[in-house]
């Protein structure tokens, strides 16, 4: 094509009158100036045109993807090339420069073409990449890491096509080149390519995704997700802070992710109390009769008592206690608990609810709430577990226990007075 442009040209200047009876000199003045014109003509044209048209159906079109096309700056950065075409296609026709000199315009021309043309592309995946970062749909999607894999390829194509340009080589030439220097550069650039490979990891897993929610205690992560390239992850962490993790490291050691908490909408409570197990024992007629008047518990006092009265039906009253059944006050506990947070309105009955004893310690008898509240956001959360345990806290008198904790400064002072 560019050759059948450069005829039709020829064969315009040999035809025109004009240029025919100007000597030299005056020939190649001229031909300079209709080529700058043409040039300038040819940006002006659509730039002012073109351009400016294309601006207007964006700002009038109902879609806000052009826009954003628009704003990076695309059109303008593909106009520049029109401009450049146009003297790279008049350039054979200048008599008055050297063979040799036309031909180092002619590369650079077409060296500057090939870079201007990526640059112009760079500026389309940045548009496409902050169009899909605004929605929703793919934001879940590695798009930033493919779009940054693509501008890594286009980067070591433009250098070889560049430089195969301007040395009037083949491209296969300089690959060939680069295969030796493989080695030393997987050397010099050891970190850099683990964290490219670890970042491809990263993108097609979907390990980790903008917006995620991870903990990283070694590198003093513990935030959200706010970019994932490849060679580095960006994490806002709670406190305001910024914490950059190399992608390798993401690969390599072990972190927490929190999605599959806030994809299932449930987030977990496990917590223990500590019983005193001084204050643990069998439950008086009184304190049943008490118990009782729980609504929470009507139907388990009911039911347990009648097993436990069938069962001791073998036994007369002069019989030593251990050898019949009766109700604990911790067993009567845990069943309130059960039936309390089955009733909660903010926790999930869909998902795991255990009220459990776990073994002793030297601390009491641990009694272990495991449940999902129907809230994963932190602050809510937070408040719903709190909510929780200040109930189990108050209802512990009701049920004859208490709750263990290490004697403070008080107490010690308080035996003190005691004994004296």
């Amino acid at each position: 094509m560019d050759q059948e442009l450069r005829l039709i040209i020829s064969q315009w200047l040999a035809d025109s009158d004009t240029l025919n009876k100007a000597d030299s000199n005056t020939y190649n003045l001229i031909l300079v100036v209709l080529c700058l014109s043409l040039a300038a003509a040819s940006y002006l044209l659509v730039k002012r045109i073109v351009i400016k048209a294309m601006k207007l159906m964006s700002v009038r079109s109902k879609v806000t993807w052009d826009d954003t096309f628009v704003a990076h700056g695309v059109l303008e950065k593909f106009a520049l090339l029109v401009p450049l075409w146009v003297i790279d296609i008049l350039l054979p026709l200048f008599t008055v420069l050297s063979p040799f000199i036309t031909e180092v315009f002619g590369r650079l021309l077409s060296a500057l073409l090939v870079i201007l043309f990526v640059r112009a592309v760079y500026a389309v995946l940045n548009a496409i990449a902050e169009i899909t970062d605004k929605h929703t749909a793919t934001q879940r999607l590695p798009i930033t890491s493919f779009l940054q894999l693509i501008k890594l390829f286009l980067f070591f194509v433009t250098a070889i096509i560049t430089i195969s340009i301007l040395s009037n080589q083949s491209p296969l030439y300089f690959l060939s080149g680069l295969g030796v220097a493989t080695g030393f550069i997987m050397l010099i650039f050891k970190d850099t390519i683990l964290g490219f490979v670890a970042g491809i990891q990263l993108a097609t897993n979907q390990m980790v995704t903008k917006g995620d929610w991870i903990q990283m205690d070694k590198y003093g992560a513990d935030g959200t997700v706010e970019e994932v390239s490849l060679t580095t992850v960006k994490v806002r962490n709670f406190d305001k802070t910024i914490t950059m993790l190399p992608a390798y490291a993401l690969v390599s050691d072990a972190f927490k992710n929190w999605r599959g908490m806030s994809e299932s909408g449930g987030r977990r409570i496990k917590r223990s109390l500590f019983i005193d197990i001084q204050s643990i024992g069998f439950l008086t007629k009184d304190e049943l009769q008490r118990l009782s008047n729980i609504h929470l518990l009507k139907n388990y006092l009911a039911d347990k008592s009648f097993d436990i009265n069938t069962f001791n039906l073998d036994f007369n009253e002069n019989e030593q206690a251990v050898n019949s059944r009766g109700l604990t006050n911790i067993g009567t506990f845990r069943a309130y608990l059960l039936v309390y947070l089955q009733q909660h309105p903010k926790v999930r009955k869909d998902m795991t609810l255990l009220v459990r004893q776990l073994a002793p310690t030297t601390q009491g008898m641990p009694i272990e709430i495991y449940i999902f509240t129907e809230e994963i956001r932190w602050a809510f959360y937070e408040d719903i577990q709190a909510d929780i345990f200040d109930h189990i806290f108050s209802v512990l008198p009701a049920f004859g226990l208490q709750a263990f904790q290490q004697p403070s400064g008080n107490d010690v002072q308080a035996l003190r007075h005691k004994q004296s």
